[in-house]
């Protein structure tokens, strides 16, 4: 495989999804696992639509992990950053459902937040010789809730900077990985200082900037390339360069929307190499990278699970040709 052009920091996990939709964690009967974990999903989904990436990570020691590096192998996804952790189990996340399909992360099975294997990423052990040869780097802000792996997240950031390396942070906030949710938000704004490129939902937009104006979050930045704030159903605001403008979301029938903003992200990404970050300044440019990114997130709602239903470059062409985009 060639250098991975795209380094993706961050979680790797099982997502437990409830099989009964509507009904909360003690009613539920059973539960599937789906590979999933936002950084490792972005990895996948690069790779499947032909930009090689790399994950950076921790897993346990056991089947869960050893299932899950196996998978990122087998999709193609460079592993030289993987770390194992010799006593720490692989996470595993509750996942209820709506009726409506939406999702709500409802915990962790039998376990405290802080004592899985993917906290204790050590920043010493990072690959230099990755970000060496990398293009982007694609985080999150959950390792910031643990000591070691948040000094692995400003390890990483160090490394871009020295390898010019391009940033895009998906804030993808889920207050129950945290042990003192109130803490994050001023972390967060912290890290968003240092990155070139911030994708949002409409509710963490709100939450760290009390507004979801993409353009306003740019303008109040002011060291940012670009801003995508997401709205799930109802599409997406992006300020790229001097292009500020939204974009409808596309109609499909949903069956999970779990890993749908991380296939958009990676779509986002792939077309931005292709295309050159020099041309977003060009509005049918932008316009045409985030009809990419949301036909990306479209296509994954329609399969349950994150990894498994991520389309290729051909499903999003034709997708988007039937849609006349």
């Amino acid at each position: 495989m060639s250098n991975p052009r795209v380094l993706c920091l961050g979680e790797i996990l099982y997502d437990m999804l409830a099989d009964q939709l509507g009904r909360s964690p003690s009613e539920v009967e059973s539960w599937t696992a789906y590979p999933g974990g936002a950084p490792a999903n972005v990895a996948c989904g690069l790779v499947k639509l032909g930009t090689p990436s790399a994950f950076i990570g921790v897993v346990g020691e056991d089947e869960a992990g050893n299932n899950l590096q196996a998978l990122l192998q087998e999709i193609g996804v460079d592993t030289t950053g993987v770390q194992r952790h010799p006593q720490a189990p692989t996470r595993q996340v509750l996942v209820v459902r709506k009726q409506n399909g939406d999702r709500v992360f409802a915990g962790f099975k039998d376990y405290d937040t802080t004592e899985f294997a993917d906290t204790h990423l050590k920043a010493g052990e990072l690959p230099e010789e990755l970000f060496a040869s990398a293009d982007f780097l694609v985080l999150g802000t959950l390792e910031l809730a643990y000591p070691d792996s948040g000094a692995a997240v400003h390890r990483a950031l160090e490394l871009a900077c020295q390898y010019d390396v391009k940033i895009l942070l998906d804030v993808n906030w889920r207050s129950v990985f945290w042990t003192n949710p109130d803490a994050a938000p001023d972390q967060i704004r912290e890290l968003i200082k240092k990155v070139d490129f911030l994708k949002l939902a409409k509710e963490e937009a709100e939450l760290l900037f009390d507004t979801h104006d993409a353009g306003a979050i740019t303008y109040r930045l002011n060291s940012v390339e670009g801003v995508l704030v997401t709205d799930g159903d109802k599409g997406c605001a992006y300020c790229l360069g001097e292009n500020e403008d939204k974009f409808s979301a596309f109609s499909v029938p949903v069956i999970d929307t779990t890993g749908a903003g991380d296939s958009f992200v990676a779509g986002f990404v792939h077309q931005l190499l292709d295309h050159g970050v020099q041309n977003l300044n060009n509005p049918e440019i932008a316009k045409k990278i985030i009809a990419y990114a949301c036909a990306a997130g479209a296509l994954t709602t329609l399969k349950p699970g994150a990894i498994a239903s991520q389309p290729t470059a051909s499903e999003i062409e034709s997708f988007l040709k039937e849609h006349q985009i």
